[in-house]
């Protein structure tokens, strides 16, 4: 894996989540995986809706510390902090592409930290948005992007 692989809030999410046993441990593979090669990317966009989510949407929700430290360790990849080229680009990919604007922050963010690949359930898999190809983590395996 030499690619940069941007993770959608939702995969991390999952690699808590036990609720869905399949998707924690496929989402936890995926994870491992960047950590161990060093080319996962994430936005503070990311980062702050993970510890929203984790804390304060799951049931039982998380300890807040063991939040902050996930975070903290995320914050090792370097998230894009989100800027107003950012923004310009998203709104541009909102209006091409018709797709939500919290997906078109999240496409215009892993574009701008160098990615080929977006990890996201949200988007269609094998959809190609301006070079960054969408894999769904639950529909394709690790050595099939």
């Amino acid at each position: 894996m030499t690619d940069r692989y941007f993770v959608d809030t939702n995969i991390l999410v999952y690699s808590r989540d036990t609720r869905d046993p399949t998707k924690h441990r496929i989402a936890r593979r995926w994870l491992a995986e960047l950590w161990s090669s060093g080319n996962g990317r994430i936005s503070t966009q990311v980062l702050k809706e993970y510890y929203q989510t984790v804390t304060r949407r799951l049931k039982p929700g998380m300890a807040r510390d063991d939040a902050r430290a996930d975070v903290r360790d995320l914050q090792t990849w370097k998230p894009l902090e989100l800027t107003a080229a950012t923004f310009e680009q998203a709104w541009s990919i909102e209006d091409r592409m018709k797709i939500s604007w919290w997906d078109a922050l999240i496409v215009a963010a892993a574009r701008q930290t160098g990615c080929t690949f977006l990890i996201s359930e949200d988007l269609q898999s094998g959809q190609i948005i301006e070079n960054l190809t969408i894999i769904d983590p639950f529909s394709t395996t690790l050595n099939e992007p």
